[in-house]
């Protein structure tokens, strides 16, 4: 990514562009940015919800256009999780459907021994592909759901079937809007009254027209309160489907005589790896709402600069970014995003190049940014709402739309919640060793000193590690839940430490990526009051083992006050640094409009 291509990015924010994007911006992200920047993408006012879904299926085919091998970007990660950062921003439906149809759907095509199988319709985009994973009485137990796809010793083939209302499949994007679908559905396949476990099935869902084919119920669901999608609950009655229409792998094999074979005993084990696409749509969730951060970012920032209100003295007005009640939380967002974003490139990088052997790490790491990134995201674009005050609730000002949406990622792919007590189990159980405590004693040490800063996050992991430890190990004996319970409180806490550890060490890692000086110490002031902030939420924690002394946690305000003061100079060119669309920017109203004073300061 080059100033060229960034022509209001120059200088400082243009080094910080080339870090948040990295090297092969140019390949990876550019021509999205492009694409999604243009005219077709514009935000429409006015049209009903389903004018906006049937726009996003009609978007969808034009970045099917615009990719060089459109069945091939599913086995691209890094490809995806870029077509999502930017498509969030214009689309939210366009961008949940996009990671559907490319991740879920054709990617669990490739992942099933795709040799034989005719992928050249969703080429075309005569197929667009939807999961069917979850339903109504199993989301987060879904190796429990009810679904079943019964083996006909008669022709070799299946028959797909949902036992009983709580079994439909629950919102999928499976209505008649876009045209001919198609599904990937988990169900339990069952042999001569065996039941070997829950596997996919690709079934037929519409014709070209959008007309369902027999046996497939749809049933459309109330609008939610995030992107607008085709929801719907979908139950399928007795629908026939060819024996090419199991998805097999090593996991698991049929053969036409009905005899089953798997190199996996434990039928858990075939389910997580039949659905393991759901993990690199952890990646894509993660990119949305890194790329609708930025964007909010990038408007409440602007916003700021040009809104005037009372300077404290009569007569004078000031900008609003001048009062630290506006843009010191605005730059504790920006410092945050930063730390996000570059967290998530090096979680990309590791998923890419990871191997069998460190997959679960790989997918523990991916699940626990995952959450961070999309709670982070609802925190900071909330802030930016409140920023821009009213006009920041109108959907043309590119923040409210975008912050609804996001409620989705926190729950799609594994909700939020539910992912981390998983990796707080793994966490305890084997999957963490903490770091030893520094050597150098706290008293020598000081609150500028970004290794210090990153040892006090290594503490506050240690601390949380060993109460929940402790916990597991006094926990009440023969009741596993009553001992979990006791246990799972601060093994959240040490999740939650551990990826701002994470993210803290890889802010810390770009300052010396910067070409530039300054921009080394824009990033150095953004990693020490990231580091700060969570450094304060924990120093009662930190002086009582000893890692800080008394007069530390007494500086800790001063030292956040005085690092935020340091950035408010170069603010505005932190956000240019996102490399935001700029004809989206310069469609909001508000950034484009005159703008009254206001005679409040506000809160």
């Amino acid at each position: 990514m080059t100033d060229s291509q960034l022509p209001y990015a120059q200088g400082v924010s243009a080094d910080l562009a080339r870090i948040l994007f990295g090297a092969h911006a140019e390949q990876l992200h550019e021509p999205w940015r492009r694409l999604f920047n243009g005219h077709h993408f514009a935000f429409k006012e006015d049209l009903s919800r389903q004018e906006r879904m049937t726009l996003s299926y009609e978007r969808l085919r034009l970045i099917n256009e615009a990719a060089a091998d459109p069945v091939s970007l599913a086995f691209d990660v890094e490809q995806m999780a870029a077509m999502t950062e930017w498509a969030g921003v214009v689309d939210a439906g366009m961008a949940t459907i996009a990671t559907i149809h490319w991740n879920l759907h054709i990617g669990s095509l490739l992942d099933h021994d795709p040799g034989g199988r005719d992928l050249s319709p969703y080429a075309r985009m005569e197929s667009i592909g939807t999961f069917l994973c979850t339903e109504l009485d199993h989301g987060n137990d879904a190796a429990a759901l009810e679904t079943t796809a019964t083996f006909d010793p008669a022709t070799s083939g299946f028959i797909l079937d949902t036992p009983s209302p709580g079994a439909c499949k629950w919102m999928p994007n499976t209505s008649g809007t876009g045209g001919g679908k198609a599904a990937v559905v988990a169900a339990r396949l069952v042999v001569d009254d065996v039941d070997h476990g829950v596997f996919l099935f690709l079934s037929p869902l519409t014709d070209n027209v959008g007309r369902h084919y027999p046996g497939v119920e749809v049933r459309p669901l109330p609008p939610t309160a995030s992107a607008p999608v085709d929801h719907c609950a979908t139950s399928f009655h007795r629908v026939r489907l060819p024996y090419e229409a199991m998805l097999q792998g090593e996991h698991g094999r049929l053969s036409r005589d009905g005899r089953f074979t798997s190199t996996l005993g434990n039928p858990r084990k075939r389910f997580l790896q039949s659905v393991r696409r759901v993990h690199a749509g952890k990646l894509c969730m993660s990119a949305y709402s890194l790329g609708v951060t930025r964007h909010a970012l990038a408007v409440a920032m602007q916003h700021s600069h040009r809104r005037l209100t009372s300077g404290m003295t009569t007569g004078r007005k000031v900008s609003l970014i001048e009062h630290r009640s506006h843009h010191a939380p605005l730059l504790a967002a920006t410092a945050t995003t930063y730390a996000a974003t570059l967290l998530h490139r090096e979680v990309i990088q590791q998923w890419v190049s990871s191997t069998e052997a460190d997959r679960e790490e790989t997918e523990r790491l991916a699940a626990v940014a995952k959450a961070w990134i999309t709670w982070q995201a609802r925190s900071i674009m909330t802030e930016c709402r409140e920023r821009c005050g009213a006009q920041g609730l109108l959907l043309s000002n590119g923040i409210a739309f975008q912050l609804a949406a996001n409620e989705g990622t926190i729950t799609a792919e594994g909700d939020n919640r539910v992912i981390w007590v998983k990796a707080a189990g793994e966490m305890l159980m084997g999957g963490f060793t903490p770091a030893p405590p520094a050597d150098v004693p706290a008293a020598g040490r000081a609150l500028d000193e970004a290794h210090y800063l990153q040892s006090l996050l290594a503490d506050v992991e240690r601390i949380w590690h060993g109460r929940a430890r402790s916990r597991l190990r006094n926990g009440r004996r023969g009741d596993p839940l009553a001992r979990w319970n006791g246990a799972v409180t601060p093994a959240l806490q040490l999740v939650e430490a551990h990826v701002h550890r994470l993210a803290a060490q890889a802010l810390l890692d770009a300052v010396d990526e910067a070409s530039d000086p300054t921009t080394q110490e824009i990033l150095s002031l953004l990693h020490r009051l990231f580091a700060l902030r969570h450094v304060k939420a924990h120093s009662g924690d930190l002086l009582a083992d000893g890692h800080m002394t008394p007069e530390q946690v007494h500086q800790l305000p001063d030292a956040e006050e005085a690092v935020t003061e340091a950035l408010v100079p170069y603010a505005l060119q932190l956000t240019e640094g996102f490399a935001t669309l700029e004809g989206v920017m310069a469609s909001h109203p508000m950034l484009h409009t005159p703008e009254p004073a206001d005679e409040l300061v506000p809160a």
